[in-house]
């Protein structure tokens, strides 16, 4: 199967389809860090950094006896509950997967998986959720929506994402096996290299041995690893940790710290959370603003950290500067999940060739 991945970001669908054996070939994304970071990861693709708008099928030429899996994830902020503002009809990112569409129709391709957060399901009473299905469903494509937990498929964090697994064939896409044994931060994260507050190194040697199957699992192939970069907060922000204990958030924090805030009772329980080493994460999305605490330290999570709760292994790299970094790692749709997804459809595939 020949898959193409439009609004690819860090390359997280990608890389979930990589690991299922999907053979990638193109690949579209407007931001220079970000293809720079796909391009580092899957240098075997044509990327067409660029904006969507621009990009043609004609662009994406695969051998007409191929399988094509056309794949992807439209901004997602504008329906994001943390951004109630953008959550309407007059956000023009909110009408993108108008382009994802116009693609799929200029290709025909055999399958499509296309991805959003979980609140894309009823975001304005599921009104882009349900245009999304019906514009495929025109297309000729028989449409399975699913809601997953990134949590039930091997990663250690509880997010859910919305999927529409199209077939031209009139196949329906099973949901994925649930995983019994749900992966915990610690077992994630705790044998990295110890780092302190606005740390900043591309490399470093791995100081522990892996200490569970998952960190097994996710280590790079080298003796060394990268991205192990963290904001360096301000010492009142510090202070503001130390009083946070795991799995607590701001409502642990004295209010006399916590003056520069108009109306604190405000704040969402992700802030200032520190993870619990003994469960999954929450939601890792922006961990610099929504300042996620490390287990352990009185520090925010490093990029590598927050690579390894998305189930992204060592031997990943990101590239731009370290808001960059952390934005890409945060919007990424987690390898895991999307693997479990194309299974599936993997699945069906050979059922058909069998059948």
């Amino acid at each position: 199967m020949i898959g193409i991945d439009v609004f690819s970001g860090c390359g997280g669908l990608s890389q979930g389809a990589k690991l299922a054996g999907i053979k990638l070939k193109y690949a579209n994304e407007i931001d220079s860090y970000s293809a720079q970071t796909y391009l580092a990861n899957h240098p075997e693709v044509k990327m067409f950094q660029t904006d969507i708008k621009k990009l043609k099928g004609k662009d994406l030429k695969v051998p007409k006896n191929e399988t094509i899996v056309l794949f992807g994830g439209p901004p997602c902020q504008g329906f994001s509950y943390s951004n109630q503002r953008t959550r309407s009809k007059d956000n023009e990112n909110n009408w993108l997967f108008e382009e994802f569409v116009r693609i799929a129709k200029e290709i025909s391709p055999e399958w499509i998986v296309f991805e959003n957060v979980g609140s894309f399901s009823n975001s304005i009473n599921g009104f882009f959720f349900d245009q999304t299905k019906l514009k495929f469903q025109k297309l000729g494509y028989r449409v399975t929506p699913l809601i997953l937990n990134a949590l039930d498929y091997g990663v250690p964090q509880n997010r859910k994402r919305v999927f529409i697994v199209c077939s031209l064939n009139n196949i329906e896409v099973n949901t994925p096996k649930i995983v019994s044994r749900k992966i915990t931060v610690g077992e994630a994260i705790l044998d990295l290299p110890e780092i302190e507050n606005g740390f900043l190194s591309e490399i470093l040697k791995y100081d522990k041995n892996p200490h569970s199957s998952y960190s097994k699992k996710m280590r790079s192939k080298k003796s060394t690893t990268t991205n192990h970069n963290v904001t360096r907060n301000s010492n009142l922000i510090i202070k503001r940790y130390e009083y946070v204990p795991q799995g607590g958030n701001w409502q642990n924090i004295p209010i006399k710290l916590m003056k520069n805030y108009k109306d604190v009772t405000r704040c969402h329980s992700g802030i200032y959370h520190r993870l619990d080493e003994n469960k999954p994460s929450v939601v890792i999305g922006n961990f610099r603003k929504n300042m996620l605490i490390h287990p352990r330290k009185n520090r925010g999570l490093s990029v590598r950290e927050a690579a390894r709760l998305q189930s992204f292994d060592d031997n990943y790299i990101f590239k731009g500067f370290l808001t960059d970094q952390q934005q890409q790692v945060g919007n990424a749709v987690p390898p895991f999940l999307a693997k479990a997804v194309f299974e599936e459809i993997i699945k069906k595939k050979l059922n058909g060739f069998r059948e």
